[in-house]
Order: C-alpha cells, then sequence, then structure tokens
C-alpha cells in the first residue's frame, strides 16, 4: 500500500510539475519602428529587446523597413540612439537589446553605425566592456562569418544557420534567429501540428546543445496560442507587434525575464 501510494504521489508530482520547465522569456518588439509610440513603448512594457530597420540615405542612418517608406526625420540617432542613451543615464539598472536590421549593403551601413554608436561607447556590451548595459546586434544584410572579426567587437551578430562558424565567429554572434515558416505554416489557431512542433523543439534542442546560443523565431504567429506553443518548444525569445498583451500575457503566467536583464549570448549553465 505504500508502495502504491509513493507511485502515485510520483506520477502526481510530474504532471502537476510540467509546468515548472517553463522557463521566464526575454521579450522582443519586432519591427517597433512601426508602432505608435517607437522606442518608449516597448522601453516603458519593459522589453528586453527592440528592433529597428535602417537604411543609409546620403549619410544618414534612416528607420524603415522598405526604402519606399524613408523620411528625413525618422533617424536611428533621433528615434533610438538618443532616447536609449538617455534612459540608460536616468536608470543605471536597465539593459537593453538593440537589434538592428540592415535593409542596405552592409558594407556601407555598418562603417556608418560604428560612428553613430560612438558616443553610446561606454554603454555597449563587449569583451573590453562585459558590464555595458546596451547590446548592438547585427541583422538583415551582415556579413559572412569570416568577415566578423572585420568589425569592431561591440558590434554582435544574428545568426541564422545557414553558414559554418569557426568557434572564433560563433564568439561573435549574440542569439540565432530563424524564419518560423521554414519549419511551420501554422497560423496560430488552435493546436499546432504535433510533426510541426516536434521540429521546432529539435531545433531548438540542437542549437542549445551544440551552440549555447538563444532562440528566437521570426515570422511566427502573434497568438496566444503561438506564445504558449512557443514556450512550451524552448524558444528563449518570444517577438511581437502587440506589445502590452504579450508583456501582460507572460506576467501573468510569471514568465517574463526582468527588464534589468541583457540578453546573454549564451545560456546560463
Amino acid at each position: 500500500m505504500k508502495l502504491k501510494h509513493s507511485l502515485l504521489l510520483s506520477v502526481a508530482l510530474l504532471l502537476t510539475g510540467s509546468k515548472s520547465f517553463a522557463q521566464a522569456k526575454f521579450i522582443h518588439s519586432h519591427n517597433d519602428y512601426a508602432n505608435s509610440i517607437p522606442f518608449y513603448r516597448a522601453y516603458t512594457n519593459g522589453f528586453n529587446s527592440i528592433e529597428a530597420d535602417i537604411f543609409l540615405v546620403d549619410g544618414t542612418l534612416l528607420v524603415s523597413h522598405s526604402d519606399k517608406y524613408l523620411f528625413p526625420e525618422r533617424t536611428l540617432k533621433g528615434m533610438y540612439l538618443d532616447p536609449i542613451a538617455y534612459e540608460l543615464r536616468r536608470d543605471t539598472s536597465r539593459r537593453l537589446n538593440l537589434l538592428i536590421d540592415i535593409k542596405a549593403d552592409y558594407q556601407k551601413v555598418l562603417p556608418a553605425l560604428v560612428k553613430e554608436l560612438k558616443p553610446l561607447d561606454a554603454y555597449l556590451l563587449s569583451p573590453e566592456n562585459p558590464h555595458g548595459r546596451l547590446k548592438i546586434l547585427i541583422s538583415g544584410n551582415r556579413p559572412v562569418p569570416a568577415h566578423y572579426k572585420d568589425y569592431p567587437k561591440k558590434l554582435w551578430f544574428d545568426d541564422d544557420l545557414v553558414y559554418p562558424h569557426t568557434q572564433a565567429e560563433w564568439d561573435r554572434v549574440g542569439q540565432v534567429s530563424l524564419n518560423f515558416e521554414n519549419w511551420s505554416k501554422w497560423k496560430g489557431q488552435g493546436a499546432i501540428p504535433e510533426a510541426d512542433r516536434k521540429r521546432l523543439q529539435k531545433t531548438v534542442d540542437s542549437v542549445h546543445t551544440y551552440t549555447g546560443k538563444l532562440v528566437r523565431f521570426w515570422g511566427s504567429p502573434d497568438t496566444p496560442e503561438s506564445w504558449d506553443t512557443q514556450i512550451g518548444f524552448g524558444a528563449d525569445i518570444i517577438g511581437t507587434d502587440k506589445i502590452e498583451q504579450l508583456a501582460t500575457y507572460l506576467q501573468r503566467k510569471s514568465l517574463r525575464k526582468p527588464a534589468n536583464l541583457i540578453i546573454p549570448n549564451k545560456q546560463a549553465k
């Protein structure tokens, strides 16, 4: 009887404790510049990561998803870099990941970006400044891994698992970002097909095991069902265009990483 009771208790603990495997997530404001209050809406909601797409136009870095909608007043400096500098001075506990998606020729854009970042050098995370509170992550049109070494170490790179890397090249990678639609055509309503879930789970597990990098899926459905599914298969960073909704949703589940944590380059051991 005692043995039977112990077995039942073990099963009950496994069932009720299954949620304990869900870990708190970092949250990312996808195409942040497209919402009604760029930067501040995500920042004041405690987002860990904010995205800005950029073009270089006549020597100025402009923020836009498309070259059809470039406006001279929408500069990277005015919309993001100056507000970030102000907020980091004001709140010395806050940390942030700024994902910069390059929409043009990186060989022209990156030198201009490095110059524009100069006033923020004291805040920039790098091997030489491991306590830096601002992590700059380069995505979109970016150099192949063999050329990461050609750029300052205050720039980290978003990886898509397309190219092989040496260990030194992996050391320059800040996170892995993958196109959700390459794994599933699920639209975020009802349950994801089990075969798709398993593929996604296997991918995340492989990235964690072989690189230690954190994983984000872009292009994923932006629904509570999708957020739960991503939590379930172990994505580390959840992206959204629905800033308040995701922030509140994860807060209610006690699955939000604090705003004063920078997204690490590798999983904690």
